[in-house]
């Protein structure tokens, strides 16, 4: 990719990310990019076109995959602390913005499923360690998808509320609110073992 071409990936993902993709337009593209508008298009063919370059880049994805969930301790308070932790730390307020940009109808088959592969990824190595911790004799028989989906939900709203919100919302921080949530599910969890 060469040094102009990487220039206009830039300034549409870091547009789509601030203003949204129908916001976004060719001219403020050129102009971000430091580019006339024509070099745009004679480098890529559309806007939907320099998106999709830009969603084909590490840079302008999170990294979340398997292995960011694989420094198990096999117990559930410190385990699902990590789930949380890693989830986090590449979902930022930045990438947040920018997957709500990029869910614009025009371009929403497309980008879909890279977005969904985030959630689909913590949910499925969530509902396995809830599985493997079911066969270690650790908690009991259960709905191991909803366990999932229950902690997934928790780290969505927490992260998506911050990235809206920042602290005008909530002043909990991050370390406190995974702290408290992982305790409460937890002990959720043992209480409805005991019954």
């Amino acid at each position: 990719m060469d040094e102009t071409s990487q220039k206009i990936i830039d300034a549409t993902m870091s547009l789509v990310r601030d203003k949204g993709y129908v916001a976004t337009t060719t001219k403020d593209i050129a102009r971000f990019a430091g580019v006339n508008e024509c070099t745009l298009f004679r480098k890529f063919g559309n806007k939907k076109d320099i998106v999709m370059h830009g969603l084909a880049q590490e840079k302008w994805r999170a990294n979340v995959n398997a292995e960011a969930f694989q420094n198990l301790k096999w117990e559930l308070q410190p385990d699902l602390e990590m789930f949380m932790n890693a989830y986090m730390e590449r979902i930022t307020p930045d990438f947040v913005n920018l997957s709500i940009g990029l869910r614009a109808p025009q371009l929403y088959a497309e980008t879909a499923p890279m977005i969904m592969k985030i959630p689909q990824t913590f949910l499925e190595a969530l509902t396995d360690y809830f599985k493997k911790m079911a066969e270690l004799g650790k908690i009991g028989e259960t709905d191991f998808a909803s366990l999932a989906m229950t902690v997934f939900s928790s780290t969505f709203g927490y992260t998506f509320l911050k990235a809206s919100f920042g602290q005008a919302l909530s002043s909990v921080e991050q370390e406190a609110f995974i702290r408290n949530s992982v305790e409460l599910f937890v002990k959720g969890i043992a209480k409805g073992q005991e019954g």
